[in-house]
């Protein structure tokens, strides 16, 4: 409980925006908002500059309430830190910032303290940057795809179907191509119907675009794309307009669940920020990869149990070093997590983004190998 020493801290800050982070999957879910910092720079650069009294509630009560001013509006929030041992968590309105700036994964997020009040900002410029992962070869009409996104947890959510897009790229890029009128009528009516087409199979839709201030929604027919495709975390999806048309791609397939049966290894994915962040750890593998090469080898019984339960505990071992681990599988719906001690793996491994994980089923194990950068 010895917890009074970090105030007493004295920082360096020579930094206009001391804090900053690349946005993680967990920190632009909406569905439970909130921002996870760091202890070491929250206490250095936050709580030392906080009143005794917000320190003292802080210490006592393990939240603390303040104003937080969006630098890049202007917007003022009522907002909290809450503290969780290794690290806190801004709560509050951050649902509402993360809908109100179309906040996505790998933007960066700047933070200060100044007048007793949180500062932060982002710079729109980053929408769509996401640390380096292993692709298929560039198509030579990649420059028609003007828009692409990394799917995130909120864009394969079938209980909430809508997929948001950066307000700059749809009007750049989609909405520079329509009319004065259907430019007016999307802000007047806040939603208007387009013809939307998948460029993969060939299938039409009749979908809407939804305006919502920093950002739109593509709403309609997502959640039964979402089902056809079988989406999930960190699949690109790119969109263009032609001929009065919505074109949407997903490239198969970024984890490469190779074709040979020689290959030792059918699961291969590059790790993502999600992936290596140990304040919520867990690995996503997609759907159709695990059925295809991990749940083919289960009995009808299991699998059956695990769509039930939505998780089943499995042995697994690292091919490196032969430690062995107790896990479970977690369903997701279109994706399923590695869950119980990936944490572990993940510090014991020192993995990071763009590491390559390998997977395979063998003999009632999990099997997995992380080359090494």
């Amino acid at each position: 409980m010895k917890r009074e020493a970090y105030y007493s801290c004295v920082p360096q800050m020579l930094d206009h925006w001391p804090i900053k982070k690349s946005l993680t999957l967990s920190d632009v879910d909406i569905t439970h908002p909130f921002l996870t910092l760091s202890r070491q720079q929250v206490e250095n650069h936050i709580v030392l500059h906080m009143t005794t009294e917000q320190q003292e509630h802080l210490r006592a009560q393990g939240q603390v309430d303040f104003n937080a001013l969006d630098d890049d509006t202007g917007e003022m929030h009522v907002m909290k830190l809450k503290w969780r041992g290794s690290y806190y968590n801004l709560i509050g309105k951050w649902g509402r910032v993360v809908r109100g700036k179309g906040l996505d994964v790998g933007q960066e997020i700047k933070i200060r303290w100044e007048n007793g009040c949180l500062h932060f900002s982002v710079p729109q410029q980053q929408i769509v940057a996401v640390p380096p992962i292993r692709m298929v070869a560039a198509s030579v009409v990649q420059d028609h795809w003007p828009i692409k996104k990394i799917l995130t947890l909120s864009d394969v959510d079938t209980n909430h179907l809508f997929l948001p897009l950066p307000r700059r790229l749809v009007e750049d890029h989609i909405l520079v191509h329509w009319t004065p009128q259907q430019q007016e009528n999307l802000r007047k009516e806040e939603h208007v119907n387009v013809n939307a087409r998948d460029y993969d199979t060939g299938e039409a839709y009749i979908m809407k675009f939804k305006w919502r201030g920093n950002y739109y929604n593509l709403i309609g027919k997502w959640g039964t794309i979402i089902r056809q495709k079988g989406l999930g975390v960190g699949k690109e999806i790119r969109l263009r307009w032609a001929n009065e048309c919505l074109f949407f791609s997903v490239p198969q397939e970024r984890y490469v669940a190779t074709a040979s049966g020689m290959d030792n290894w059918p699961i291969k994915k590059a790790l993502t920020l999600s992936d290596v962040d140990t304040n919520h750890p867990f690995l996503t593998l997609p759907g159709k990869a695990v059925e295809d090469h991990i749940l083919f080898y289960w009995s009808q019984q299991a699998r059956e149990q695990l769509r039930n339960d939505h998780q089943m505990n499995i042995n697994a071992r690292d091919d490196d070093n032969g430690d062995a681990y107790l896990m479970k599988l977690r369903w997701r719906g279109s994706y399923y997590n590695l869950i119980g001690k990936w944490g572990k793996i993940i510090r014991g491994k020192k993995l990071q983004v763009g590491m390559e994980i390998r997977l395979r089923w063998d003999n009632g194990c999990l099997f997995f190998s992380v080359s090494q950068l």
